[in-house]
């Protein structure tokens, strides 16, 4: 009995295989009022799992802007406290989220680059 219990509180069967990383967003409704910050936990191509800054209704109508993949709608599957399920109203490929962000004619910011030390001149 103990171990239905178990099951039944990990939410709904996930049919995608996930990825654990950690990657912060911002949650609004497709209105576009901000539900807060959302730090996720895990994600693949059809949903992910969030740690929230506050508890979000099952059923509710999010996007996501995801790093890599952009923004992303879908519905809160579960809620408990502050965390969530969401399930993607179409799929992504996750591994876009993982690859780093670069752009065109972007280098290295300064406080990042190696400064090499010239020996003072006598």
């Amino acid at each position: 009995m103990d171990e239905e219990r178990d099951i039944s509180d990990r939410g709904p069967a996930r049919a995608a295989p996930r990825d654990s990383l950690f990657l912060l967003t911002t949650l609004c409704t497709p209105e576009g009022a901000e539900l807060g910050k959302a730090r996720i936990r895990n994600l693949s191509a059809t949903g992910l799992m969030a740690d929230c800054e506050r508890a979000i209704a099952v059923g509710a109508r999010v996007i996501c802007d995801l790093r890599g993949v952009g923004q992303v709608a879908g519905t809160i599957a579960w809620s408990r406290e502050d965390k969530i399920g969401m399930a993607f109203d179409e799929a992504i490929d996750p591994q876009l989220a993982r690859k780093p962000v670069s752009g065109k004619g972007q280098g290295v910011p300064d406080y990042l680059r190696v400064h090499q030390m010239q020996a003072p001149r006598r």
